[in-house]
């Protein structure tokens, strides 16, 4: 019979539905929720610099009626289809990414460089007011279009965009993380951020990059932007888009540091929540093709047909290859660095949330503020630039150099700024240059005089704090430059105090210095060795990387978590860690499950379902097979939100109440129900019934999911973590453990994990034990 059940939605207004579901006798003795409890945890999160609505991803196969016809049909010719369509997707990956990586790189040099020539110029004339003006000018120009092109076409594309790609593989979704317009203002954002000499990398963004660019194939194109492929709409699911985003986020790697084996160990260490052989293979075949495309257009650059840079600004710094023979005071001195890596990273950690924190409250005024903040970091970083090096000495230009000393017109080591003939200003050398010359110079085994220590400090401050202040404005701006910069400084600074006693040479030490302040930040351990050796090209490190990184990751992890994981947390992603907190071991299932429910009868009236789609937000409902259709009620299944709209939009109805599933299995077929891409799927609002279908009924035995995962209401919430983790689920049914009760007791969501709502319901619980 009916009954009115108070429910409330997502966002906490009370509402009232009329939901046919058991005799109002069970309903007295027994409710469906032991408590009413809402889950008030936030349904919104900071995407780049826009706050936005969020959900969960589901990559669990629904395993309805219409899907397994659909499996029952597939014939040889449809699977080989589907797997070479996977293949042949993550080639395309791969192609895109390289092109659009040796892009970046080729726009930033020649923009950045034609800025310092000109700047450089002025000041070989003496015109050192008008210098300044030129720098800050182009600085100012290049940094207002970037935060244009974020602050009003894609406030998501700002930052470097891996929490977000982070928390998506984690199953999280947000509208726009990887739209086209997204992809868009991160390739043109990214670039104009960089070259204005902010002290950011591409490198950061290049993973996001990488990741939207195989949303878009995955998805088919873009209907908005008259973008699409039908031949490539075969992956309408969250399991392969999922996979193939993976994919992208390693080729984003492997681009921005032509590193292929590092972009597959940083997708399985840091991005990705889920990982298989079959997986492993396709990434490495992605990472694989964007080395091949990086080195055919780095060898086509050599004859200088790149413009103002011969090998396209890609990176590759050149240690010394000799074998690195190392003492007791070198293995000292490495544990030292990777003691004060991990401390300086910490700090710098603890930094960035603040002011990432404080930024988020101007950020929130609009637009024009956010142009505004990116304006004025844009003055201080071009007056640091330029001002500092004023007060520190020239040096004179060392005997027997290969190059010119000091430099005049193109990039070089040697700068001259203000010095006379015959001398160089090293801080100017660091500073009025781009990001990737300064970390050759710094890695640079050449000459170990070449930047004195006052220069070296003054240059570690400069990068550490214009790094925290930067990260957070509104362009494309990646972490990992402006860390190995700072990290390459204290390193080459620890060299020259050490080169009486020391084998290794200072090129050496700013390795390790890098070294270290990556994993103190990022507390990356495989992965960003094996990038470091790779960018390098010296796999004789291998041991010391290994040890200081690992001291590095161990010191920093006593005091905060890692960049990546804080920005997580503190722009509200609702992430899920591997392992469960110990809390949750003192608690069941059932303890947490939030309501009350609603659920839907196998054959539902329609205007039920019409209004429990319009009162509430819910993505699935559970099912429940009611006499006569069964002899006592129970659990039929789930039923998605998504596929309730295309069968009402498709009017199977039935005057009364019968099953007529068999004519929906001829009508439809499993991909008339597969999910659609961003923005393109059918709401409520476009669905027109008539008031008399309202009282007409539908059967929903074809697309509810009969296999649903559950787990039993006593069952440990710390296992149910776990299982709703390691599975992928986005709902999880709850059902009870002694018999004569409804037969489920509710469902448990992403949300209802997360700590604010768990220890929100048990406050006297220690969230540490």
């Amino acid at each position: 019979m009916e009954n009115n059940v108070d429910i409330e939605s997502e966002g906490g207004e009370k509402m009232e539905r009329n939901a046919s579901i058991f005799e109002e006798s069970d309903m007295i003795r027994e409710p469906l929720l032991l408590k009413s409890r809402i889950n008030t945890t936030s349904q919104i999160a900071i995407v780049g610099a826009n706050v936005c609505p969020i959900e969960s991803l589901d990559y669990e196969i629904v395993e309805n009626d219409l899907f397994k016809q659909d499996w029952r049909s597939r014939n040889k010719v449809q699977i080989f289809q589907y797997v070479f369509l996977k293949w042949a997707l993550v080639l395309l990956i791969g192609l895109a990414t390289g092109l659009v990586g040796f892009f970046n790189n080729l726009a930033v040099e020649n923009i950045a460089g034609f800025k310092l020539l000109l700047t450089g110029n002025l000041m070989l004339k003496e015109r050192y007011y008008l210098a300044f003006v030129a720098l800050a000018g182009c600085n100012v120009v290049l940094a207002t279009c970037a935060a244009v092109l974020c602050a009003y076409i894609a406030p998501s594309a700002a930052g470097s965009g891996i929490p977000e790609v982070k928390a998506y593989l984690n199953g999280v979704d947000a509208h726009s993380i990887l739209a086209p317009s997204t992809l868009f203002v991160k390739i043109f954002g990214s670039i104009f951020g960089v070259a204005a000499g902010f002290v950011v990398g591409k490198e950061g963004p290049m993973v996001h990059t990488g990741a939207c660019i195989a949303n878009l194939l995955g998805q088919g194109g873009s209907r908005k932007y008259h973008l699409t492929w039908k031949w490539l709409r075969y992956f309408k699911n969250d399991r392969d888009r999922r996979d193939l985003i993976t994919c992208g986020a390693a080729a984003g790697v492997a681009a921005a540091f032509r590193a292929p084996v590092g972009g597959v160990l940083f997708a399985l260490e840091e991005a990705a929540s889920w990982w298989r052989s079959a997986l492993l293979w396709r990434t490495f075949f992605t990472t694989a093709v964007v080395a091949v495309v990086l080195k055919s257009l780095i060898e086509y650059c050599k004859n200088e047909k790149c413009g103002l840079f011969g090998e396209g600004g890609l990176i590759m710094f050149d240690i010394n290859n000799s074998v690195p023979s190392y003492n007791t005071i070198d293995l000292l001195a490495i544990i030292l660095l990777g003691v004060i890596g991990g401390i300086f990273g910490s700090i710098y950690n603890y930094l960035v949330d603040k002011v990432l924190r404080t930024y988020s409250i101007i950020n929130e005024k609009g637009p024009a503020f956010r142009v505004l903040l990116v304006i004025i970091i844009s003055i201080i970083t071009s007056c640091c630039a330029f001002g500092v090096p004023w007060f520190v000495k020239c040096i004179p230009c060392p005997d027997h150099l290969k190059d010119v000393c000091p430099t005049k017109g193109r990039s070089g080591s040697y700068k001259s700024f203000q010095c006379p003939d015959g001398h160089y200003n090293d801080l100017a050398s660091l500073l009025l240059t781009t990001n990737d010359d300064a970390i050759r110079s710094l890695f640079s085994p050449l000459n170990t005089n070449e930047f004195r220590i006052t220069c070296l400090v003054f240059f570690f401050f400069a990068m550490y704090f214009l790094g925290i202040i930067t990260y957070g404005i509104a362009i494309p701006s990646g972490l990992f430059i402006p860390v190995i910069l700072a990290g390459a400084s204290y390193g080459r600074l620890a060299g020259r105090l050490l080169s009486p006693i020391a084998n290794l040479d200072c090129g050496l030490f700013a390795l390790l210095g890098a070294a270290s302040f990556l994993g103190g930040t990022m507390r990356m351990t495989v992965s960003l060795c094996v990038i470091l050796l790779e960018l390098t090209d010296n796999l004789l490190m291998l041991p010391l990387m290994m040890l200081v990184l690992l001291i590095s990751k161990t010191v920093a992890d006593c005091f905060n978590k890692g960049v990546y994981d804080q920005i997580v947390i503190m722009k509200g992603l609702p992430f899920l860690e591997a392992h469960a907190e110990p809390y949750m071991r003192h608690l069941v299932a059932g303890d947490v499950v939030s309501g009350p429910l609603i659920t839907f009868s196998a054959v539902e009236k329609v205007g039920n379902i019409v209004h429990s789609l319009r009162m509430t937000s819910h993505n699935a409902f559970p099912v429940i097979d009611e006499p006569p259709i069964t002899d006592a009620p129970e659990l039929c299944g789930l039923v998605l939100r998504s596929h309730l709209l295309v069968l009402l939009k498709g009017k199977m109805f039935t005057k009364h109440r019968r099953l007529s599933g068999g004519e929906t299995l001829k009508r439809y077929h499993a991909f008339d129900f597969a999910k659609a891409g961003s923005g393109k799927g059918l709401k409520l609002e476009d669905l027109e019934i008539e008031m008399e279908e309202m009282e007409m009924f539908v059967d929903l035995h074809p697309i509810t999911n009969t296999s649903p995962y559950t787990v039993v209401e006593t069952m440990s919430l710390a296992k149910a973590a776990v299982a709703f983790r390691e599975l992928g689920l986005r709902h999880l049914c709850v059902v009870p453990k002694t018999p004569g009760r409804p037969p489920i007791v509710g469902i448990l969501t992403r949300h209802d994990f997360m700590p604010e709502h768990v220890l929100g319901l048990y406050p006297h619980i220690d969230a540490h034990k």
